[in-house]
C-alpha cells in the first residue's frame, strides 16, 4: 500500500511553493520523518518529511515545478513494492490539473468582487477599476498591494508592462552566450525583488544620515562580554543595544512605528523589530516581538536563535510576519554607508554600517574614535523630516550613552 506525500499547509497568505530539491531518488529506502524534499516559498524554505517508512516511489512533482497546498509530490511504498505502486500517484495527479485550469477563468472574472473591502475602497477612491489591475493574489484576486502599485503608476498599464525588459533582452554575442548561465529565480528571490520595487514605487522614500561614536558601547561590551556570555549563554553583540535604542526612539516618535492604510494612519502601540539576516538564498527578516519587554540579553538570545534558524533554513513564516520597524546591518559585510529600502508596509528602516576609526573633534581636540554611519530611510508621506532627524538623533544619544538604554531614559 502506498502512502502519499503531499504539500503541507504553508502558512498565512502563502498558497504555493517551488520544488527546490529531492533528497532521495525513486527506489531508495526512507525512514519515517526523514527529510524528503525541499520546498521554496516566497517567504521561507522548508522541508517535507516522510510520512512513513518504506521506499520512495515515483516523484510526481519534479525540481523547479510550482505546486499548491496539498498537491501530490510523490509516494512511499512498503518494502520493494515501490515500482508497482509508483504509477498510482501519477494517474491521480493528471486529473487534478483539469479542474485547476477550469477554475482559472472563473477566478479572473470574479477577482474584483472577491478581493476584499480594502481593494474596493481603494478602487472607489482612485477611480481605477480593480478588474483591470494585474492580480498577484490567490485564485487571481487583486490584493491591496496590487491596487497601491496601480495607483502609484496612474493605472494598471505600468505593472502589466513590467516584464517587458526581460522579454526584449538583446541576445548576447555567440562567444559570450556560450559562457552565460540562465537560472530561474527562486520564489524567495522573486518576492524580494517584487517587494523592494513596490516599496520604491509606492512610498515617498527619503533617507537621512548621522554618525554615532561607538566608544562607550564598545567599552561596555568589552568589559562585560565574558561574564555576559557565561550567564546568558549567548555572546554580547551590538544588535541588542541598537534594538533597545530603536524602541526608545519609536516610543518618542510614534509615526516611525506606524503605517499607511489607504487614507488612514495606523499607529502601532507595540514594538516588533525585524532584523534583516542575509543567507545564501537571500535576505530574510525575522521579527523580535515585543522588543520593549525584553532585556538586552533577551534580545541577543532571540537574534542568536533567529541567526541559527536562518542559516539552517528553519525559520517559520510566523517568525517573519508582523514587524513594525526593521534594522539592517550592512556593516557585517563591510558597508560604510547605504540607503536601505523600506520593508513594506513599514514606514521606516534603520541601516547600520561598518565601525571605522576616524579623526573627530572632541572638546576642541582631534581624537581617533570608532565611528559608525547610521541611515534611516522613511516614508515622507507619514514621517516629516523633523521627526526622522529627531528619531535618528535619539538613537545616537542612546548608543553614545548606553546607560540610558539600561535605565530607560
Amino acid at each position: 500500500m502506498a502512502t502519499e506525500i503531499r504539500v503541507p499547509t504553508l502558512g498565512e497568505s502563502v498558497s504555493e511553493a517551488t520544488i527546490g530539491k529531492w533528497f532521495k531518488k525513486p527506489g531508495e529506502a526512507v525512514k519515517a520523518d526523514e527529510p524528503l524534499v525541499e520546498l521554496e516559498t516566497d517567504k521561507v524554505t522548508l522541508e517535507v518529511n516522510a510520512p512513513a517508512a518504506g521506499v520512495l516511489g515515483e516523484i510526481v512533482a519534479k525540481e523547479g515545478e510550482t505546486v499548491g497546498v496539498n498537491a501530490l509530490l510523490g509516494s512511499i511504498s512498503e518494502g520493494g513494492a515501490a515500482a508497482a505502486a509508483a504509477p498510482a500517484p501519477k494517474a491521480e495527479a493528471k486529473p487534478a490539473a483539469a479542474p485547476a485550469a477550469a477554475e482559472a477563468p472563473k477566478a479572473a472574472a470574479t477577482k474584483a468582487t472577491d478581493s476584499g473591502p480594502a481593494v474596493a475602497r481603494l478602487a472607489a477612491e482612485s477611480g481605477i477599476d480593480a478588474v483591470s489591475v494585474p492580480a498577484s493574489g490567490k485564485d487571481g484576486r487583486v490584493t491591496k498591494g496590487d491596487m497601491l502599485a496601480a495607483i502609484a503608476t496612474g493605472g494598471a498599464a505600468a505593472p502589466a508592462a513590467a516584464p517587458a525588459p526581460v522579454a526584449v533582452r538583446a541576445p548576447s554575442a555567440p562567444d559570450d552566450g556560450a559562457r552565460e548561465e540562465r537560472v530561474k529565480m527562486t520564489k524567495l528571490r522573486q518576492t524580494i525583488a517584487r517587494r523592494l520595487k513596490e516599496a520604491q514605487s509606492n512610498a515617498a522614500m527619503l533617507t537621512t544620515f548621522n554618525e554615532v561614536d561607538m566608544t562607550n558601547v564598545m567599552a561596555l561590551r568589552n568589559q562585560y562580554k565574558d561574564v555576559f556570555e557565561k550567564k546568558h549563554g549567548v555572546k554580547l553583540g551590538f544588535m541588542g543595544f541598537f534594538v533597545k535604542a530603536c524602541v526608545q526612539a519609536l516610543k518618542e516618535i510614534p509615526a516611525v512605528n506606524a503605517e499607511i492604510d489607504g487614507t488612514d494612519i495606523i499607529y502601532k502601540n507595540y514594538y516588533h523589530i525585524g532584523v534583516a539576516v542575509g543567507t545564501d538564498k537571500g535576505l530574510v527578516v525575522p521579527v523580535v516581538r515585543d522588543a520593549d519587554a525584553l532585556s538586552i540579553a533577551g534580545v541577543e538570545k532571540k537574534i542568536g536563535e533567529f541567526g541559527r534558524k536562518a542559516r539552517d533554513g528553519k525559520l517559520s513564516i510566523e517568525e517573519m510576519q508582523g514587524g513594525t520597524f526593521t534594522i539592517s546591518n550592512g556593516g557585517v559585510y563591510g558597508s560604510l554607508m547605504s540607503t536601505p529600502i523600506l520593508n513594506a508596509p513599514q514606514s521606516a528602516i534603520l541601516g547600520m554600517h561598518k565601525i571605522q576609526e576616524r579623526p573627530v573633534v572632541v572638546g576642541g581636540k582631534i581624537e581617533i574614535r570608532p565611528m559608525m554611519y547610521l541611515a534611516v530611510s522613511y516614508d515622507h508621506r507619514i514621517i516629516d523630516g523633523k521627526e526622522a532627524v529627531t528619531f535618528l538623533v535619539r538613537i545616537k544619544e542612546g548608543l553614545e550613552d548606553p546607560a540610558r538604554l539600561v535605565l530607560d531614559l
